[in-house]
């Protein structure tokens, strides 16, 4: 335990002190809420569907969350080239709790930018349906961020060019995104579209998110938590073998 604390806090550290990755984070998303949120804002409402910085804010903040969770992976890389990972698998320490440190530190982080990101979809416009329905939506944010942690330390683990990381998980991300609802309704879609978007686990992360905040759900809460569940256990036992196996 005293080993995943001190990963984690370590990560935690190494966020609050960076400013330029605070900054930085809020670049995109607020590129995304100002060009598309006001850009198709009025096409959004003539189509009969409200406002669309209401729909697509939920789904800025789980970019945000996806972007930065995904990424915590490139640490991995960064910490073998420099020495400091194989400080730390030498250390008496099973290489599961390192692992999962690592993990719960990289989400941390992607779960306090995605904070974030909320709190700049309220100043754009953006009004959750009740200040109640903010710690629920925290809830959908950390399963999405734990999710693509383990992701990204499965990636990292099997990766040893820090190029190649962001070429590899870009590659997966972009799809992830976009056929997640992030931007547009799932309702309607044409059939192939429905299986693909229905086997997206980051559809049911925008779509937690989103019925938490504004009230409109796709599938339904129960759904979401269980495929959220599921695939982070299965992503987690898939970093823990892709670590397991790693060499400093």
């Amino acid at each position: 335990m005293s080993a995943i604390y001190i990963l984690w806090l370590r990560a935690l550290k190494h966020f609050v002190r960076s400013k330029a990755q605070i900054v930085s984070s809020l670049g995109q998303p607020l590129l995304y809420l100002l060009a598309l949120g006001f850009g198709l804002g009025p096409v959004f409402q003539r189509a009969g569907q409200g406002s669309y910085i209401q729909f697509m804010a939920p789904g800025v903040i789980c970019m945000t969350v996806l972007f930065s969770a995904t990424f915590s992976g490139i640490g991995l890389i960064w910490d073998r080239q420099f020495g400091f990972l194989k400080e730390t698998l030498v250390a008496p320490v099973p290489r599961l709790a390192v692992m999962l440190g690592r993990t719960l530190g990289g989400a941390t982080v992607a779960l306090l930018q995605g904070l974030m990101v909320l709190l700049l979809c309220l100043v754009v416009g953006f009004r959750p349906t009740s200040i109640l329905a903010v710690p629920e939506a925290l809830l959908y944010m950390a399963l999405i961020a734990i999710v693509f942690c383990a992701l990204g330390t499965a990636i990292g683990s099997r990766l040893e060019n820090m190029q190649a990381f962001p070429m590899v998980t870009s590659f997966l991300m972009m799809p992830l995104y976009f056929l997640s609802g992030a931007l547009y309704p799932l309702q309607g879609l044409p059939g192939p579209m429905k299986y693909v978007t229905a086997a997206n686990p980051l559809a049911y992360g925008v779509d937690g998110v989103r019925g938490a905040l504004i009230g409109t759900w796709h599938f339904n809460p129960g759904m979401d938590i269980i495929v959220l569940l599921a695939v982070g256990a299965l992503f987690v036992i898939l970093g823990a073998w892709s670590f397991s196996r790693i060499q400093a």
